[in-house]
């Protein structure tokens, strides 16, 4: 079971879910796990939930997720000023679900904006950059949080990260209950998973682990995650598609 090839998303967030994995894993940003999937280079990759909507011919793992029910801090906006007067926003391209999350809550605002790769007086910030950014400026920018945006908008939770197996791997019911069963133990020993990222003060990582995120994918997140499809159809960044979630 070692020998799966697999990927995941190289931030904080991601660690309850492959901690203590025994054989190797390739950490990378969301993009780059998207295109090693694609192109068969990995079996198995824990990575941007927009990916799934894209290309519905994955299997998704089964109550499993990087998922927010309510404000997150690791993804936001960062701001000066009302964000109805924001007109340039600097994207990160590292992750297409942050990216089309945003579209989806301006366009729900009727906002109007341009995206620039740099220098935007706005700037989408995701993961560990986005955490390092807000403990280092603190309340010198506003923080336009997209989990807690869209929670108020949809009454949902928003499902950011899914583990995705390619069609042609054998036995995906093995791996997929060997990392559900990695999920459970690394949420009974927090504070070991903790430990093991000193980089990161212990108390937000708490916080974050035990009140921010969840790694569940439950009926309510499968719900927030056909909405977020069924809203990235509304505003034409994925044409209608109605194919059944396929779980393993």
């Amino acid at each position: 079971m070692s020998r799966v090839r697999l990927g995941c998303v190289k931030y904080l967030n991601a660690q309850p879910l492959i901690y203590g994995w025994p054989g190797e894993v390739l950490f990378d940003h969301p993009a780059a796990l998207c295109q090693k999937l694609a192109a068969g280079e990995l079996d198995v990759a824990l990575v941007s939930s927009f990916e799934f909507l894209r290309q519905p011919t994955y299997t998704i793992i089964d109550d499993i997720a990087v998922a927010a029910d309510g404000p997150l801090e690791s993804v936001f906006l960062a701001h000066r000023g009302p964000v109805e007067q924001v007109r340039e926003i600097a994207l990160d391209p590292a992750s297409q679900t942050s990216v089309n999350l945003l579209r989806c809550l301006l366009a729900e605002r009727q906002l109007h904006v341009r995206f620039v790769p740099e220098g935007g007086e706005a700037q989408l910030l995701i993961g560990d950059q986005a955490i390092r950014f807000r403990h280092e400026n603190g309340s010198s920018w506003q923080y336009w949080d997209l989990a807690e945006q869209w929670k108020r908008d949809t009454s949902l939770p928003f499902v950011f990260a899914l583990w995705l197996v390619r069609p042609e791997v054998p036995n995906p019911g093995a791996i997929a209950e060997q990392l559900r069963a990695l999920r459970d133990l690394n949420l009974q020993r927090l504070d070991e998973v903790i430990a093991a990222h000193p980089e990161f003060q212990p108390a937000f990582c708490s916080r974050y682990f035990r009140e921010r995120l969840r790694f569940h994918f439950g009926e309510r997140e499968k719900q927030g995650l056909r909405a977020f499809r069924a809203s990235c159809e509304k505003h034409g960044i994925l044409p209608p598609h109605h194919e059944p979630l396929r779980l393993v």
